[in-house]
């Protein structure tokens, strides 16, 4: 890496310092790379804004990415398992159950507060030798000699010869790349809070269907629960003007007793909800991973572990280029890149196309389809098979998967200690 006055030449910018930038960056430290992530940070501590009070949902195979980076280490101990999954539809009795046994597992995810992700994941960064991060927003990008260069908010410009748009579903990098983005507004709020109930969580997370919107409650540390309530938005806006014990009312209303009363609410937050799907992924010398690439409503929980599988295939691609190649690699070259789109493009549609069919399905009201929807899930709750597979393609463990998804090493040779 090197910095001649307001120039800084890494092989490698990042465009975004939240979780999937993060650990994209982390993911890369193992190999002969030098990193830049460039992130509108405040001194050390402070978070960006995705690092709030929020919980992340994390699939297996996300946690053996984290594992394999370094990051899994400083959360562990906050991350709280997931034995099963019960999804229900309010309006049909329909429901369905998903069990950790069933998929051969001991946990079919852990949910984990996202200021302790967040923490994790810069604290493995300070670690990394090759890994700089600079406080600054990326404000446009120009081609450059083998490379591209991106202009920050402080004035210094990154030159690289691969740059990486992680930087959210309003991407700004995305936009200066020239790359369009469909984006679907559902005309829904996601309101947040944590729960004290009066039964506990039992590990048992919860998607309950409703008329209004789906309600996930999630398993959290101290018998805690998450939850993540979809309602349309001017209803959303009425639901968090309410005291907290009218809020309460209103929640248990819509999501039943299954976790017996609601005692208590922490503090609400509330953010509205989009599809964002970008037109393509890739531009020369550039990448778009996570939500920059596609933002998906939060039913099914795909975001965050869609995008450790970016993360993790973009990581693998540079590491068989390099392998192969040695110093000659060069992690920007076209066909770098076009490997990296034809791998990720089926698993990126696939959860697109299942999110977004998800919320129009169970948010429809017509007969017919309710009917079909509650037979449906009684079906799918009876057929082991079915319910496995589905489970698999859920987790993200189905179809081809990268080496850190798999719990293998990112390079195949590394020697061991």
């Amino acid at each position: 890496m090197a910095e001649s006055g307001g120039l800084l030449r890494c092989d490698v910018a990042i465009a975004g310092g939240g979780f999937v930038g993060l650990s994209l960056a982390l993911a890369l430290g193992e190999l002969p790379l030098s990193v830049v992530v460039i992130e509108p940070l405040p001194p050390a501590r402070q978070y960006p804004p995705d690092l709030d009070a929020r919980t992340t949902a994390l699939a297996p195979g996300s946690r053996r990415v984290l594992e394999a980076i370094g990051a899994w280490r400083g959360i562990a101990a906050e991350a709280t398992p997931i034995h099963s999954i019960h999804v229900s539809d309010a309006g049909t009795g329909g429901f369905a159950r998903l069990e950790a046994a069933e998929q051969g597992l001991e946990a079919l995810g852990h949910t984990i507060g996202n200021a302790a992700l967040g923490r994790a994941l810069r604290e493995r960064a300070a670690e990394l030798p090759r890994l700089q991060l600079h406080a600054a927003a990326a404000t446009g990008v120009q081609s450059a000699p083998g490379g591209r260069r991106l202009a920050t908010s402080t004035g210094l410009m990154v030159e690289a010869r691969l740059v990486v748009a992680a930087d959210g579903a309003g991407s700004v990098l995305r936009s200066a790349l020239g790359i369009a983005a469909r984006v679907r507004e559902y005309g829904q709020q996601a309101i947040i809070a944590n729960l004290e109930t009066g039964r506990g969580h039992a590990h048992v997370a919860h998607e309950r269907f409703t008329r209004a919107g789906p309600i996930a409650a999630l398993p959290v540390a101290a018998g805690r629960v998450a939850i993540v309530w979809t309602l349309p938005e001017r209803e959303a806006c009425r639901v968090l003007a309410l005291d907290e014990a009218a809020f309460l009312v209103e929640l248990q209303r819509a999501f039943g007793f299954r976790l017996g009363r609601f005692v208590r609410a922490g503090r609400r937050e509330a953010w509205p909800l989009a599809l964002t799907e970008s037109v393509v992924t890739a531009a020369d010398r550039a990448l778009l991973v996570g939500n920059a690439a596609q933002g998906l409503h939060p039913a099914a929980a795909q975001g965050f572990n869609l995008a450790l599988r970016d993360v993790a295939t973009l990581a693998e691609i540079l590491a068989d280029e390099i392998a192969a190649q040695g110093p000659a690699a060069d992690p920007g070259a076209g066909h770098v890149l076009q490997r990296y789109v034809e791998w990720r493009e089926a698993d990126r549609r696939l959860a697109i196309r299942f999110t977004d069919t998800l919320v129009d399905l169970f948010g429809s009201e017509r007969g017919l389809l309710r009917v079909a929807r509650g037979a449906g899930l009684l079906a799918f709750d009876l057929a082991g098979p079915v319910k496995r597979e589905f489970g698999r393609r859920l987790m993200g463990l189905a179809g081809r998967q990268p080496r850190l998804v798999r719990g293998l090493p990112l390079v195949a040779d590394r020697p061991t200690a």
